[in-house]
């Protein structure tokens, strides 16, 4: 691989007696790796379904590392929502991050979801997960990834920094800033980042860096925590950002972050010179199977008080007829769903979440999970619901096994036979699962089953 000659120059100084390692790794083929979806499914349980070569990620419970040859991202399993694909270093600030369930997390640059959809699990459907992404066509990609791994209780934005300030001051108990940055740590992942690298590139970065960080800052509560990660390892964009916030926000102080899986501590000499600056995470490539990321944990002053939840209405947000059809809809449902959570905006059936944010003139593509659509004298059910069921949750289903081609047919959006098919009733909406896991719906008619897989969610054969 080409690296630029300015960056290997920089390296070189800040590694020293480890560059030659360093160096080495971009020789070396990179690690795949996959992050298992506790809402769906147990490590344990996934270890014994898939076909794949698995070994543990050491900083993340539900990580592993999987070969190439795997493919997992065409195995029917991924489009059940049992896990997402993530490059393993990627992995350790969405696990370090303690996040508790009933909190208010706030995920600032989330697209793709990555980091997103392991804060979204932890949260168990319980508090808030606000999602943010500046740019509307990564939105998409980012409520997609939520959806797809059954997350009920999210707030999918996309804002600038500066209006969630005005909006949010003092509202999140955590929060992620996952900053856009140079891409250094990524080069051998994605060998464009190196060739669009440029210094100038690192000082604008580290700009924009400083300021979403300190508009996060403003955003947390008393004795709340925000986590600064970014995927490079220049000093302008790490521990100079940390610096830079640590005097602009004197409330908050760093924690302490793990340096038992081979993390390297943050370089004082390389920010303000700040002792505490050591509490930071370097994640270097040849010091673990992963690439390049760095870390920095912050905590705010204070006690972290209980969460505010809104008080249940009471009220319906429906009309007559709509509670009628969906009421008719959902006697099929056992899952539990509070009826003074569920709105209807212009027939678009929503649950919102059980903390209500303050979104009032704010961009967003969604609050809540969408449950589906009233159409002409009957309610239909969302991809999103289906994704967010188990297979025992709704009252007639078709499963199939991964092996069966039938499913990758329905994945693929096309009318599959049903023969031979044990189902609870013989016409009507039947949950799609592979191995007792929801896919989405089909309508079963005469022994075939009329696809309602999401036309945007179809695997390309």
């Amino acid at each position: 691989m080409e690296l630029p000659e300015k960056f290997l120059e920089r390296m070189r100084e800040m590694l020293g007696e480890e560059y030659e390692e360093f160096l080495e790794t971009y020789r070396e083929p990179r690690e795949f790796g996959l992050r298992v979806n506790p809402l769906k499914i147990s490590p344990e349980e996934f270890e014994r379904a898939v076909p794949f070569h698995l070994e543990r990620i050491p900083w993340t419970k539900n990580g592993y590392y999987y070969k190439k040859e795997d493919d997992p991202a065409r195995h029917p399993f991924y489009y059940a929502g049992l896990y997402y694909l993530q490059e393993p270093s990627a992995m350790a600030p969405g696990e370090l991050l303690p996040v508790r369930p009933g909190e208010r997390v706030l995920d600032l640059c989330a697209a793709p979801g990555g980091k997103a959809t392991a804060l979204g699990a932890r949260l168990l459907g319980q508090g808030l997960l606000a999602a943010n992404e500046i740019s509307a066509s990564r939105a998409k990609a980012l409520l997609k990834n939520l959806e797809v791994f059954g997350i009920t209780n999210s707030l999918v934005l996309h804002e600038v920094p500066a209006r969630l300030e005005e909006r949010f001051a003092g509202y999140f108990d955590k929060i992620l800033v996952d900053a856009p940055c140079s891409g250094e740590g990524m080069f051998r992942k994605d060998g464009a980042n190196a060739r669009a690298w440029s210094l100038e590139k690192v000082k604008s970065c580290a700009v924009i860096q400083k300021d979403i960080t300190v508009r996060a800052a403003k955003m947390l509560r008393s004795g709340g925590m925000l986590l600064y990660s970014t995927c490079t390892f220049s000093p302008e964009e790490n521990e100079q950002v940390v610096s830079h916030v640590l005097k602009e926000c004197p409330e908050l102080h760093l924690t302490e972050l793990p340096g038992d899986f081979g993390f390297s501590p943050g370089r004082p000499e390389l920010g303000g010179g700040e002792e505490t600056l050591k509490k930071c995470a370097r994640l270097f490539p040849h010091k673990i199977r992963g690439e390049g990321h760095f870390m920095a944990l912050f905590q705010k002053e204070g006690e972290l008080s209980p969460a505010f939840y809104r008080k249940p209405s009471g009220e319906s947000r429906l009309s007559r007829e709509e509670e009628k059809l969906l009421e008719l809809f959902f006697k099929d449902i056992s899952k539990s769903f509070q009826k003074n959570r569920i709105e209807s905006r212009c027939g678009q059936i929503y649950y919102q979440p059980e903390i209500q944010p303050p979104i009032g003139g704010l961009d967003f593509l969604r609050s809540g999970l969408y449950l589906g659509e009233m159409k002409r004298n009957r309610f239909e059910p969302s991809q999103s619901l289906a994704m967010a069921l188990r297979k025992e949750e709704y009252a007639s289903s078709l499963d199939f096994s991964p092996e069966d081609p039938r499913i990758l047919r329905y994945l693929s959006g096309e009318t599959i036979e049903t023969e031979h098919m044990d189902t609870a009733r013989d016409k009507g909406w039947q949950l799609v699962c592979v191995s007792g896991f929801p896919l989405g719906w089909g309508k079963l008619v005469n022994g075939t089953l009329k696809n309602k897989y999401h036309p945007g969610w179809r695997m390309q054969r």
